[in-house]
This record gives C-alpha cells, structure tokens and sequence, in this order.
C-alpha cells in the first residue's frame, strides 16, 4: 500500500532550514513512496517548495506532489500536482503540463467527476475524524468506492496510528495519505 506525506506548516515551519530539518525527519522514520507540499497560509511558497522536492529528491521519492499550483509543480520538476475537489476542472490543464493528477473527492459525485476529467488517482475523505473535516466516511464507505471504482483511491483524514493505517490495507485501498501519521518532532 502507498504511503502518502502531505506537509503542513503547522507541523514543519515557515522557515526553510526549519522545514527541510523536519521533513528529512520524517522520511528518514517513515517508508513514504508520495509526498505532498501543501501550505495554504504561507504568502510566499516557493521557496518551500523549492526545498521540499530538492529533500524529497535526495530522499529519492519517486512520487512528488505539489498542492493547488500547476505551473509551481511544473516548473519545480515536481511528479505532479495534487489538485482540490474545487478545481478538478483543471485536471486537463495539469494533464497538459504532463503533470500526474492527485484529485481530493468527498463523495461519489467529486469521485465520479475526477475521474471522468482524467485524475490518476484520487484521495478521498476524511476516513476517520479529523479536525475541521466534518463527520467520517468509515472503513465500510472506503471499501464500498474501492470496490465499485476504477480510479485508484487514496484514503485520508484521521490516519494518525498504525492500526489505522492496517484498517485501511484491508479495504485494498490503493495507499493512505497523512499529515499527522508522519510527524516527527521532538
């Protein structure tokens, strides 16, 4: 199963020597095979971003994603970008940038949506609670999408221990994807 970093500045700073210290961190704790730099606060990203696929480069991650920012994601060499439910219909603009698609979905109207427009694969959430996310799917509603569609789905929202992320195997979901699961700081 994919094991997807998604950073939040929250948890890994606005500084870059601060940030690259805390992701060198947590990939050098955690197998990650897709990482993702999201930061919705910081005026001023690319100087992050800049250094999170450098340290996600030299970490050898193959899978490297850029939040919301196609033309950042392209001209940072990134893998691909990680686009929101609400603007899945920039999919095909990404496509064209030959950039891979990660779309967020909530339900099966975003999920059905996404795929029609081209996304590689979507994350589709909050599985478990998380803050400010509204109420959980559940592992039953997860397994009942995996089993009826064809777009490979990332669970996420709530991954925070190793049974959750055992729980989410089951479903044969295709990875999970986390904040909080790879923070490591002391």
């Amino acid at each position: 199963m994919k094991a997807y970093l998604i950073t939040d500045p929250y948890y890994y700073g606005t500084d870059v020597a601060r940030f690259e210290k805390r992701l060198s961190r947590s990939l050098q704790h955690h197998r990650v095979t897709h990482a993702c730099f999201r930061d919705k606060t910081t005026p001023d990203i690319e100087a992050l971003a800049t250094a999170f696929v450098a340290t996600c480069k030299s970490y050898r991650i193959a899978h490297i994603y850029i939040n919301s920012h196609i033309e950042l994601a392209h001209r940072l060499g990134a893998t691909g970008v990680h686009l929101t439910s609400s603007q899945l219909p920039l999919i095909a603009d990404a496509k064209a940038l030959d950039l891979h698609v990660i779309a967020s979905t909530h339900n099966s109207k975003e999920i059905a949506l996404a795929q029609q427009l081209g996304a590689d694969c979507i994350t589709y959430s909050p599985v478990f609670t998380t803050p400010g996310k509204g109420n959980p799917k559940g592992l039953e509603d997860l397994k009942d999408k995996v089993d009826k569609i064809r777009v490979n789905i990332i669970a996420l929202g709530g991954i925070v221990t190793a049974e959750h992320v055992k729980s989410i195997a089951k479903t044969g979901a295709y990875g999970f994807a986390s904040i909080r699961y790879f923070i490591d700081t002391p």
